[in-house]
């Protein structure tokens, strides 16, 4: 097993992915990233690169070429090399080979890095240039939080606080799990909302250019609390498996194809490069209050 550590957090990865497979807080002795059981859903918090969500008929399209990719890239199910390791840091690297390029025809670095700060996780994607031309891509992150944080609690005692008061409007999937074109408002209460076992009846809750760049996951019982930060990402999936004890909170930088759309990677809709010989860096922070 992989693990960093402080006086309030330990948290332990395994290569397959750079994925957080632990995220406990020792104070409270709480393990607060779901436990990825095969039954229900068998992940933990994988990090998603080159695409986020769903491509239309599994499809990207470069340069006037077309490659197969599936849901949410390729990084998930990759093999990373640590290639640094301290007691409160951790850093994986992906880079390209023939396997990577065979359905993403870039050259690139993928980096993941962990780094505690007191009651802090600090999560670093870095994505390296190492082409002649532009690389096009998404990235995001996919933890889930098991909820309850207490044995005597329900789902429904927590609740999601956002940032600000901006109204939430979740752009609706398709039953292929790809942009339906449709939108709604989300009902908040005071810029909570509300954990319950129907919430995600229709997938995920999709947010594009959220101005919230701060979710607190909470109890009406309690000031136990985890805080997601993302400053860096622009859009925000939340989603749970229906009637499964966790919830995600995914910081996005891009989403899945609109149906029916077909469009080269340079202009797909929420997409981010970095040019020859440059870094693109976005870091996310999880925190605990206790």
């Amino acid at each position: 097993m992989i693990s960093i550590e402080n006086e309030f957090l330990t948290v332990s990865f395994r290569t397959k992915g750079a994925e957080m497979t632990s995220f406990f807080n020792k104070k409270t002795k709480t393990e607060h990233l779901w436990q990825a059981n095969p039954d229900v859903w068998p992940w933990y918090a994988p990090n998603l690169f080159p695409i986020v969500g769903g491509l239309f008929n599994n499809e990207l399209h470069v340069n006037g070429q077309t490659y197969h990719m599936t849901r949410h890239g390729f990084t998930r199910e990759s093999e990373f090399k640590l290639v640094d390791i301290t007691e409160t840091h951790a850093k994986f690297s992906l880079p390209f080979s023939e396997a990577t390029l065979a359905a993403y025809p870039y050259r690139f670095e993928f980096q993941v890095l962990y780094d505690l700060f007191d009651q802090d996780l600090r999560v670093t994607y870095k994505v390296i240039n190492q082409d002649e031309q532009t690389v096009y891509f998404s990235m995001g992150a996919h933890p889930a939080f098991h909820i309850p944080f207490k044995e005597d609690e329900k789902y429904e005692d927590y609740y999601l606080e956002f940032e600000t008061s901006q109204p939430l409007l979740t752009h609706l999937l398709s039953a292929n799990g790809l942009m339906s074109g449709e939108r709604e408002v989300v009902p908040t209460e005071d810029q909570k909302l509300w954990l319950t076992k129907h919430l995600f009846d229709r997938d995920a809750l999709v947010f594009k250019s959220i101005t919230s760049k701060k979710v607190t996951i909470r109890s009406k019982n309690h000031e136990h609390s985890l805080l997601i930060s993302f400053d860096n990402f622009k859009d925000l999936g939340i989603w749970a498996k229906p009637g499964a004890p966790f919830v995600c909170i995914e910081p996005w930088l891009g989403y899945s194809d609109t149906e029916g759309e077909v469009n080269d990677i340079q202009q797909k809709a929420g997409i981010e490069s970095v040019g020859h010989g440059h870094v693109y860096e976005a870091t996310f922070t999880i925190s605990v209050n206790s």
